[in-house]
């Protein structure tokens, strides 16, 4: 007995998916096949720069230079690290990365989060006017504010300090960006309750905006701290003393002196994969946070 159909009604159309038997998964087309091919080989290319100097890290002088090039070690030795501490002050230059890369991250994460949240919550005269200012700003290469800020820190006389390598980047342009584009997600009557209930800006925005913007701080921590790390123009140019060496410059002058580095292609890839793990350690740590930041933050 046929299922009637109301006057009037269109039948549905069949549909023309191919019918498969149950438990057998549809195939690949060919062009997912094809992407996936790109991405890997494209994710190769990027990573076998990286990979190549972490394993010439532990390889001999022997299979450094041998032709054709070894990939994997066949003796692994920790002697490039050892003779690397032995030559150069590596935990002094170590500490200084560390305290300049740490101060510049959580002066980063206080005060981006600070402008942001005022460009992006609180109303006043000229908002917009300093918003524009902070789009400019991304637009200025970092090289050409090297020469100001040499006589600026001089003329404060900070050069051979701390405070001379940290106060220049304690806030940047594109963290105060990504702060207010994320804190303008935040409903704006969640706050109005906020202040209704007697709550003041500062209670605000420590206790109830800070601790929603996470992914946005994560992300910012990331780039503070990976832009902090692998800087090299500035602390070369606001540093004399080599107590007061970041490592990468520590290394960059460790291997222009014939009388340290002599050639040693395994103690400078040392040096190299030492000064990348932190980094990696940190995405690592953050890599969730870092990928919903960047994600959430491209939609506000």
């Amino acid at each position: 007995m046929s299922a009637t159909r109301a006057p009037g009604a269109v039948p549905a159309a069949p549909s023309k998916e191919p019918i498969r038997p149950q438990g057998v998964k549809k195939a690949r087309s060919p062009k997912r096949l094809l992407i996936y091919v790109l991405l890997a080989a494209g994710l190769l290319i990027m990573s076998a720069p990286f990979l190549w100097m972490a394993l010439s890290a532990f390889k001999t002088s022997s299979e450094l230079s041998a032709s054709p090039p070894v990939w994997v070690p066949t003796e692994w030795t920790l002697d490039n690290f050892r003779d690397l501490l032995d030559k150069l002050d590596l935990p002094l230059y170590f500490m200084n990365s560390v305290i300049v890369a740490v101060l510049v991250t959580v002066s980063n994460l206080v005060f981006c989060s600070m402008l942001g949240y005022a460009l992006a919550k609180l109303n006043f005269v000229g908002r917009n006017k300093i918003f524009g200012l902070v789009l400019g700003a991304l637009m200025v290469p970092g090289n050409l504010m090297l020469l100001p800020l040499f006589v600026l820190m001089s003329k404060l006389q900070l050069i051979d300090s701390y405070a001379g390598l940290v106060l220049p980047f304690a806030a940047g342009a594109f963290g105060v960006f990504l702060m207010r584009q994320f804190m303008q997600s935040i409903p704006d009557e969640l706050l109005e309750a906020a202040r209704m209930d007697g709550a003041g800006e500062w209670y605000i925005f420590w206790r109830i905006v800070m601790p929603l913007v996470k992914p946005a701080l994560a992300t910012l921590s990331i780039f503070a701290f990976l832009g902090s790390w692998n800087n090299f123009v500035w602390p070369l140019i606001a540093t004399n003393d080599p107590d007061k060496y970041t490592l990468p410059v520590a290394l960059a002058t460790f291997a222009t002196d014939p009388n340290k580095a002599g050639g040693s292609n395994g103690m400078l890839m040392a040096g190299a994969f030492l000064v990348v793990l932190p980094v990696l350690i940190l995405f690592i740590a953050l890599q969730r946070h870092f990928t919903q930041g960047i994600a959430t933050a491209g939609m506000k």
